[in-house]
Order: structure tokens, then C-alpha cells, then sequence
């Protein structure tokens, strides 16, 4: 019997790192995975399935690598050791998440949507959305010019380009499309002597004698977008930053990115955010940088070994 159990030990110890299990593994892992991609609604039992076959691939390669430890070149070991810690990373990444929601600016959101979990769910902090900027290509407007609350001029431009008004250069600046404003600029020769909008806003001097009005404009096409973000909790501000499309924000091992914009039918803006959590990511990139250390120093020493022969 001691024998008996000896040898089924020594089988199975040999079978979790033999290349018959890989070659096994692979295909099946693969499928499930594949799986994964075709919708978003996937059963949790797929995902459990997978992470199986992952904790699989990963005792058959430790395994592999403790059985030939002795014959394999230390460049391998370095790569299996690499590809070891990859794995590792991604059962960590396991335990992240990623979450998503909405929030009008200038409010505040208590709990965002955890997809893993299919709940709402808080980050331990209160997000506020404190302000949207949104950068535009130049967009054509024709700007109305009143003198003394008479009509002088109509000029038609484009947003970032300027006009001379009697000893006066008027640049156009940003439009406002919420607001439905334009903002100016007035130079005096070389001198900046204040700002106004074409809604009668303006920090100019009294003896100025114009007035602007927003005539018609294009629709413009968004060149950019970024949120400013504010992370409350107990009434505090803990973290505050900004947020772009492929430049999150990031607090306490999460990444805050501003993923949409959209109007609501009062044209309120609410912006719409997706905050992801990976603990794994930087196992990973370190598992990688093994990888790569072992295959630079496995193919030198090739080379070397051939330059000899």
C-alpha cells in the first residue's frame, strides 16, 4: 500500500508539470476565454471556470520549471520565473474591479455601479464633479459690433482669430455653447485693457464705447475634453485633480477617467465617469520586465553559441 501510494504521488507529481497538461490546458482556456468576449453579460461561473484553468496553467508551469530546474539555462528559469509572476499578477487583478457612473456638474455622487458585482457600491469617498472644460476646434461666428447701443459692424471670423475696431484689436476667444456666450479680448496697441462677452459682461473701462453680440455661429466640433474632480469624505476634500480620456485621475490605487458628455433636455451637462481598480497591474509589469531580461540574455546567448561553432 506504501508503495502503492508512493508511486500515485510521484504520478501525479510528474503529471502537474508534464507538457501533456498544457497542451490540455491551452485549448480549453483559450475557448473559455473566448467566451468572455462575446457579450458582457457573462455568467460568473465562466469566470470561475477561467480561473481555474489560469491557477492550473500556473502549478503546471511551477511544477515544470521545479522538475527541470536542473537542466534548463538560467535564462529560461528567468523567463519561467517572468512569465510565474505574470500569472500571479493576474489572480491578483481578480480582486480589482471597475465601476462606472454619472453625475451632473457641480454635483456630488455618494456610490457609483460595481460591474462585478452588478450593485452599487461606495468608494469610500463622495465623488463631486466640480467643473467640465471642453476645448473646441476654431468655429466660425459672426460677431454684431453696437456703438452706443446702435449697430457699428457685423464681423464674421473664427474663434481664436481678432478684428480692428478704431484703435482697438478685438481677439475672439472661447465660445461658450451651455451659455450660448463668446469671450473677448480688447487690446489697446500692444496693451490688454479688459474682457467681455457678447451677453454684456465685461470688466473693460467706461470710457469704452462698444458692445458685442453673438450673431449666429457653427456648431462646433470638441477637440478635447477634461473634468475637474473633488473626493469628499466626512466633509473634506482628501483628493482633487483632473480627468481626460486617456489621462485619469487617481486616488488610492483607482483611476477616475471622464469616458462621455451629455446633455440632459434643460442642457445641463452630466459627465459620465468609469473608475477601474487593478491591484494586480503592477505584478504584471514587473513579471513582464523578467520576461524580457531572460529573453534578451536567451538570445545573446545563442548568438554567442553559434559565433563560436
Amino acid at each position: 500500500m506504501l508503495k502503492s501510494s508512493g508511486s500515485d504521488s510521484k504520478g501525479l507529481y510528474s503529471f502537474l508539470g508534464s507538457k501533456e497538461l498544457i497542451i490540455g490546458l491551452l485549448p480549453v482556456l483559450c475557448f473559455f476565454l473566448a467566451i468572455t468576449t462575446f457579450s458582457e453579460e457573462i455568467n460568473n461561473i465562466i469566470w470561475i471556470i477561467n480561473g481555474i484553468l489560469i491557477f492550473l496553467v500556473l502549478i503546471n508551469l511551477s511544477f515544470c520549471t521545479i522538475q527541470r530546474i536542473k537542466t534548463l539555462s538560467w535564462p529560461v528559469l528567468v523567463i519561467h520565473s517572468g512569465i510565474i509572476i505574470v500569472f500571479v499578477g493576474g489572480g491578483i487583478s481578480l480582486f480589482g474591479f471597475v465601476a462606472t457612473v454619472n453625475i451632473y456638474e457641480g454635483k456630488i455622487a455618494e456610490t457609483v455601479y460595481n460591474w462585478n458585482k452588478k450593485e452599487d457600491v461606495s468608494l469610500g469617498a463622495d465623488i463631486m464633479v466640480k467643473k467640465l472644460h471642453e476645448e473646441y476646434y476654431p468655429v466660425p461666428v459672426k460677431v454684431g459690433v453696437l456703438k452706443n447701443g446702435e449697430k457699428k459692424e457685423l464681423f464674421r471670423l473664427r474663434t481664436g482669430e481678432s478684428f480692428h475696431l478704431e484703435g482697438y484689436d478685438i481677439v475672439v476667444g472661447s465660445l461658450d455653447i451651455s451659455a450660448k456666450t463668446l469671450k473677448l479680448g480688447v487690446f489697446q496697441g500692444d496693451t490688454f485693457i479688459g474682457s467681455a462677452d457678447t451677453l454684456g459682461e465685461n470688466d473693460l473701462p467706461v470710457y469704452f464705447p462698444y458692445e458685442f453680440k453673438l450673431v449666429a455661429y457653427v456648431d462646433p466640433v470638441i477637440r478635447r475634453t477634461s473634468v475637474d474632480l473633488a473626493l469628499i469624505k466626512d466633509n473634506k476634500i482628501v483628493a482633487e485633480g483632473s480627468t481626460k480620456v486617456n489621462g485619469p485621475m487617481h486616488w488610492n490605487g483607482m483611476n477616475f477617467y471622464h469616458t462621455e458628455t451629455n446633455w440632459d433636455k434643460s442642457g445641463n451637462p452630466y459627465i459620465g465617469l468609469q473608475i477601474t481598480y487593478d491591484p494586480g497591474v503592477e505584478t504584471v509589469y514587473i513579471g513582464f520586465s523578467v520576461i524580457s531580461f531572460g529573453a534578451v540574455f536567451y538570445i545573446m546567448r545563442k548568438l554567442r553559441g553559434r559565433r563560436e561553432r
